[in-house]
């Protein structure tokens, strides 16, 4: 079974930085692309940014310029610097791995539990 575990949130003041932390386990043979989401109360889950196996990124308008998604050394793994926040960036942040190749034969996308950013004014 594979699990995608979330880490780094918390509160911050306009302004500030955090780093957050995915680590996939599992019986992973592969993973496509791994991204972030985010989800603001009564607002519906958006794409923060995105990156695939060979390290091309996307990222939402919102967040260019001020977020970097990075695959970790550690297989598996990835993290999203978060720079100049702004109190519109407060939401939970979901960890999603896209088209994981397992030993049952088949791919499937998986996501965390989520982690919450949540800055200050």
């Amino acid at each position: 079974q594979v699990q995608l575990v979330e880490s780094g949130g918390g509160l911050v003041q306009a302004g500030g930085s955090l780093r957050l932390f995915c680590a996939a386990s599992g019986s992973i043979l592969s993973i496509n692309a791994m991204g972030w989401y985010r989800q603001a109360p009564g607002k519906p889950r958006e794409l923060v940014a995105s990156i695939t196996s060979g390290g091309s990124a996307v990222y939402a308008d919102s967040v260019k310029g001020r977020f970097t998604i990075s695959r970790g050394n550690a297989k598996n793994t990835l993290y999203l610097q978060m720079n100049s926040l702004k109190p519109e960036d407060t939401a939970v942040y979901y960890c999603k791995a896209d088209e994981v190749a397992t030993p049952r034969g088949y791919t499937l996308d998986y996501w965390g539990k989520g982690t919450l950013v949540t800055v200050s004014s």
